[in-house]
């Protein structure tokens, strides 16, 4: 721990009237407690972005897949579930976008535009 990150774990501490020790304690065991948002919490940019790589590979396949239901639906084929199916898609790309630019925005130092 460097300098300004243990000031700030002194200054978290006093702010909630604790002693380091209790405040470590206490942020240990809260941070255990629920491990998916802690793993968000503490991730790298670098784990974020690669992340964001994998979601942007997994559209792609998704691309290829309605291409095949397209040629499918060319040939007189019905698609019962097909609406909601492109909506899925379409709502985890824009989620994939939002994340993309609170992520630029994070590490610019602003707010998402």
């Amino acid at each position: 721990m460097n300098d300004a990150e243990f000031k700030r774990f002194t200054d978290a501490a006093a702010h909630c009237e604790m002693s380091n020790a209790a405040f470590l304690a206490y942020s240990v065991d809260k941070a255990a407690r629920d491990l998916t948002r802690t793993a968000a919490e503490i991730a790298t940019e670098r784990e974020v972005i690669a992340e964001l790589f994998a979601a942007r590979r997994h559209l792609g396949r998704m691309h290829g897949l309605f291409n095949q239901v397209a040629r499918a639906l060319n040939s007189g084929a019905d698609a019962p579930h097909l609406d909601a199916s492109a909506e899925a898609v379409r709502s985890a790309a824009r989620r994939m976008e939002d994340a993309a630019d609170a992520l630029l925005a994070h590490r610019d130092g602003g707010a998402p535009a």
